[in-house]
């Protein structure tokens, strides 16, 4: 069988990279990135697109790329996001808005963008990457926190609507991982995150993927509308 057509957004961030690199022998990889440059391993290990997610037009040129190339998209990894940390009264509105512009706006334009590919072939996976901040709330992150909460409670809605066509969509609250946004965190401070986490350590981006592996396939059909929790025990 033809391996499965993998949107991924955010390629080119630490984490992304690593789970397009884990994976890409296995699916047929559309790696997204848009202000920075693909990792140079990465960018021969699938169809590289860049696009503006804060712009429903370039959203859409982006799509029609993908159309053109594979025919079907089988799976919407929604990964970009930004984190810009400050306690809520010094939290500038351009913050804000450009928090909920990648976090929250951006995962509904693709998926909308999507969802009449995977409809008319009847079959689709939608994976939302949201955080553990969403559900249990970390001091200086109110757009963060929010802009995640709200990416639960769209994936919820998606997958009421969209469960009838073949189509599943879950998200994945992750906790705190060795890769990506964990490297603006000081040392000092990464280490004391580090002895929050009851199985004692970071995730890591198998952790992600051997999860991801299991959704993507056919045997996780009657899985929808669920938060999964990959973050060491740290909610659940």
């Amino acid at each position: 069988m033809d391996k499965k057509v993998v949107l991924l957004t955010g390629a080119s961030g630490g984490l992304g990279s690593a789970i397009a690199a884990l994976l890409c022998e296995d699916f047929q990889f559309v790696l997204h990135h848009h202000s920075s440059e693909l990792p140079d391993e990465l960018a021969d290990k699938g169809f590289c697109v860049s696009a503006d997610l804060t712009v429903e037009s370039e959203i859409e040129q982006m799509i029609q790329q993908v159309m053109k190339k594979f025919g079907r998209i089988d799976v919407l990894i929604n990964n970009a996001g930004v984190s810009e940390s400050a306690m809520s009264w010094k939290t500038d509105s351009d913050s804000w808005r450009k928090t909920m512009a990648v976090n929250l706006d951006a995962p509904f334009y693709v998926s909308k963008a999507v969802i009449p590919h995977m409809r008319k072939n009847g079959f689709g996976r939608i994976v939302n990457i949201s955080s553990v901040v969403a559900v249990t709330g970390v001091l200086g992150t109110a757009a963060y926190a929010a802009s995640k909460a709200g990416l639960i409670g769209l994936t919820k809605t998606l997958a009421k609507e969209l469960a009838s066509f073949g189509i599943t969509v879950n998200a994945f609250a992750l906790g705190y991982f060795d890769r990506g946004m964990i490297d603006d965190v000081p040392e000092e401070q990464r280490k004391e995150l580090m002895k929050s986490v009851p199985v004692n350590r970071l995730g890591t981006p198998e952790d992600i993927t051997s999860t991801l592996r299991w959704l993507i396939s056919d045997k996780s059909a009657f899985v929808t509308g669920q938060t999964i929790h990959l973050n060491g025990g740290l909610f659940g």
